[in-house]
């Protein structure tokens, strides 16, 4: 039995006994920015996400302290506890002309895709000053870098170790606080960036930094959380079906209904074993 539930970023740490607490398209409308003195989350950007199959109840604007790049990470839209958007992305999701609409539960990714396949996908582990990866988090992101490689897919993943990140694909680096991660989805047919895993997450042990690195990755690539419909599911709250979801593309291969086993799931718990679930595979050797 799951007994912690753990929310990736905004993190919900949750003992289940007998309840458990934790954790036809619209027209775009211009992104409120972030640089602006009393910038707000309009309800139209609110909508937006909604018509695109987020769970927007707790959108948030990133303004890190702690980041690499602050041009690239700050000022996105931070939805789901764990995945960053850039404004200037939202219209050309709203403006895809893929759409699917059905049964809930299988795998899904979102219209940001990689492209350009096959390549090999340069991976960064930051190990320069207070945001360096500790030991813990450096075998982990060995691991799970080796669980993308064992796809059948047409991508290869390199890694090293250092502090130049900038000819990286991917850059995973440390942040401070209790336990998760943050990532966000492609932008031009290249992967999101950076990964952010905070420092309380080593204290669940390697397998569940794996967990959490590969994960994030997995939103690099484009892929969404498996139970975005309904993240109570594996949070305990949060998040309900909506009618019509054209940034939530279904997989597929991939089965209805609810999939404990996936890496995708918007909440994870202290006894991941960090590995791939059986359709976590199929979905992304589907993809590429």
């Amino acid at each position: 039995m799951k007994n912690l539930k753990i929310n990736y970023y905004v993190l919900a740490i949750v003992i289940v006994s007998v309840v458990t607490f934790s954790c036809n398209k619209e027209e775009y409308v211009e992104p409120v920015s972030v640089s602006d003195a009393g910038a707000i989350i309009t309800d139209e950007v609110k909508s937006q996400f909604k018509e695109l199959g987020f769970d927007a109840s707790d959108i948030t604007l990133t303004g890190y302290e702690e980041v690499l790049d602050p041009d690239y990470e700050s000022g996105n839209y931070l939805l789901e506890g764990d995945i960053a958007i850039k404004p200037e992305d939202i219209k050309g999701m709203l403006g895809s002309s893929l759409y699917y609409k059905g049964p809930v539960g299988e795998q899904y990714h979102t219209y940001n895709l990689v492209f350009s396949l096959p390549r090999t996908i340069s991976i960064i582990g930051y190990t320069g000053g207070s945001l360096a990866l500790d030991n813990t988090m450096k075998t982990a992101l060995s691991w799970a870098v080796a669980n993308y490689n064992a796809l059948n897919i047409n991508m290869n993943f390199s890694l090293t170790f250092g502090t130049n990140y900038g000819p990286h694909d991917i850059v995973v680096y440390k942040v401070s606080g209790p336990g998760g991660g943050q990532a966000g989805f492609p932008s031009g047919g290249d992967p999101y960036k950076y990964v952010r895993i905070q420092d309380g997450t080593s204290a669940y042990g390697t397998n569940v930094v794996e967990h959490v690195i590969t994960h994030e990755i997995g939103h690099c690539l484009g892929l969404r959380h498996t139970d975005w419909f309904n993240r109570s599911l594996s949070c305990g709250v949060g998040g309900s079906e909506v009618d019509a979801p054209p940034g939530a593309v279904h997989i597929p291969t991939t089965p209805s209904g609810y999939d404990p086993n996936s890496v995708m799931l918007a909440c994870f718990t202290t006894s991941e074993s960090g590995e791939f679930g059986y359709y976590d595979r199929v979905a992304l050797e589907y993809l590429y």
